[in-house]
């Protein structure tokens, strides 16, 4: 962006926060977002559930549901409710309709969301430090995005060619080239300096687009590589800012004027103006804080190669962030996102002895990303989770050994060791234990399995049975490590 464009924008958005602060007080914005199949959708659902349930359980007598969250655990929240959401141009977050596929007869998950939405939640609290001890009020703004439009975001520092040989490198990993063999070839016959061809855009675009779908499939499990809206065009399919490809360009080429590449470089700067640079302008360059879900099971089951991928990808999500510690005048004017925390999702998947072994791969898939973080000021950390407990914890007799089991009903046509689950029966699976080193992983030692038990893919399980309050309405679902997410996130500003 020129530097012209940058002023405006900041300006533009120091009124925007001005106005903002004015309006809501005491509060941050905290942007979700998440990589393929992380539970995004699920995770703001449980986050706001429990946050506005949170004083009912103790004038209930039920036992407080997030321990770790500081506010709760000194019996200082008051209460929590949701508020109409700030920004009228923006979806709101289907809330009840969510809550209400995750306790309804059928107990679904959510469908995922798959555009910008917001969520207002208000926190009354005792404020026990600070200049003005007592009663006071904290907003929560919750903006959710999908993960795919924040790995657009390093386009804007790249030109063409160079996402173009980005994106051909990329291509040609073990894990990828034989999911790109198809674009690849049509592209080989291309010549970037021939005439300009509609069809041909068109065509490459199809081809690029298939690729992109097929390695974010759950058989492989890679990571989507940007441009995110290829995948998700909403009202901007067929429009020619997503009908371009990367070509494989000479080094040093200049597209001349009505060629191919000429045409493709117009397209990919056409999608980063119209695209990339609204979504950073309006709604990603006002966050405070982050929370980054990943589906980190899904990679480990698919190997070495699918972690090495979704490390690449991590590396280009944090890099994405303004990150740096901000003060008062910061957060007005110019606010810079303070705390990360990436959470690797569905720990209810792993007996309770693998959640430190999986933040440890977390840590591990993290650790370039993170120590340039810290050392621009923000805080960052790693958490295994599951804002929703589909499974409990059982020791299941074998003959003379007592196993570690995990408990739940597997979503219809699960299939283990050919069993196909009807997704009425529960099941005792062993999921067997992470490797104690996170290195051992990248190398292919997956998980330690009883002796006789197959290795198994993680299987996906339908929500909990749900519980209900004496008003009649559903309770919040058990999770895993939520409280510990809600004190890092908001813990300092309710102190």
């Amino acid at each position: 962006m020129s530097v012209l464009t940058d002023f405006f924008s900041e300006a533009r958005n120091a009124a925007a926060n001005v106005a903002e602060v004015m309006a809501r007080g005491r509060g941050l914005r905290l942007g979700v977002t998440g990589l393929s199949r992380a539970g995004k959708t699920v995770f703001i659902t449980a986050l706001a559930q429990q946050l506005a349930a949170l004083a009912h359980a103790a004038a209930e007598g039920r036992k407080n549901p997030l321990p770790v969250f500081r506010v709760a655990a000194e019996r200082r929240l008051i209460s929590g409710r949701l508020e109409p959401q700030p920004d009228d141009n923006v979806a709101r977050f289907a809330y009840e309709d969510h809550v209400a596929a995750l306790t309804g007869p059928d107990r679904q998950w959510p469908q995922s969301t798959r555009q910008i939405s917001e969520l207002r939640l208000r926190l009354d609290f005792e404020r026990r430090t600070g200049l003005r001890p007592g009663p006071a009020s904290f907003v929560i703004d919750i903006v959710d995005y999908p993960g795919e439009w924040l790995l657009d975001l390093p386009l804007l520092e790249k030109s063409y060619a160079e996402w173009s040989r980005e994106t051909f490198e990329a291509s040609s990993t073990a894990a990828r080239a034989p999911l790109a063999a198809e674009w690849r070839g049509f592209s080989a016959g291309l010549d970037p300096g021939a005439q300009e061809n509609e069809s041909v855009a068109r065509r490459a675009a199809e081809l690029f687009t298939a690729y992109l779908r097929a390695s974010r499939a759950e058989t492989y499990a890679l990571s989507t590589l940007p441009p995110g809206r290829f995948l998700m065009p909403g009202d901007l399919e067929g429009s020619p800012a997503l009908t371009f490809a990367p070509l494989p360009l000479p080094d040093g080429h200049k597209a001349a004027k009505g060629s191919l590449a000429a045409m493709m470089e117009r397209r990919y700067e056409a999608y980063k103006s119209h695209v990339v640079k609204p979504f950073f302008r309006d709604h990603f360059a006002r966050l405070d804080r982050q929370i980054v879900l990943v589906d980190a099971l899904s990679a480990l089951n698919s190997g070495p190669a699918a972690l090495r991928d979704l490390q690449r990808a991590l590396d280009e999500v944090l890099a994405a962030f303004r990150v740096g510690r901000g003060n008062a005048l910061n957060r007005l004017f110019r606010p810079r996102i303070d705390r990360i925390l990436v959470a690797a999702t569905k720990a209810d998947h792993l007996h309770h002895l693998s959640h430190d072994r999986l933040e440890a791969i977390l840590r591990q898939l993290t650790a370039r990303a993170i120590s340039r973080a810290d050392f621009s000021g923000a805080k960052v950390d790693v958490i295994a989770l599951a804002a929703i407990r589909a499974t409990r914890e059982a020791a299941v007799r074998r003959g003379r050994e007592t196993l570690d089991a995990i408990v739940g009903t597997p979503l219809k046509g699960e299939k283990l060791d050919g069993q196909i689950f009807d997704g009425e029966t529960e099941a005792a699976i062993f999921p067997g234990l992470l490797p104690a080193d996170p290195r051992d992983a990248f190398r292919g030692d997956g998980l330690a399995m009883p002796e006789g038990e197959a290795d198994v893919r993680f299987l996906r399980f339908r929500p909990p049975l749900p519980a209900f309050g004496a008003d009649g309405k559903p309770l919040p679902a058990p999770h895993i490590r939520l409280d510990r997410a809600c004190q890092f996130l908001f813990g300092d500003r309710l102190s």
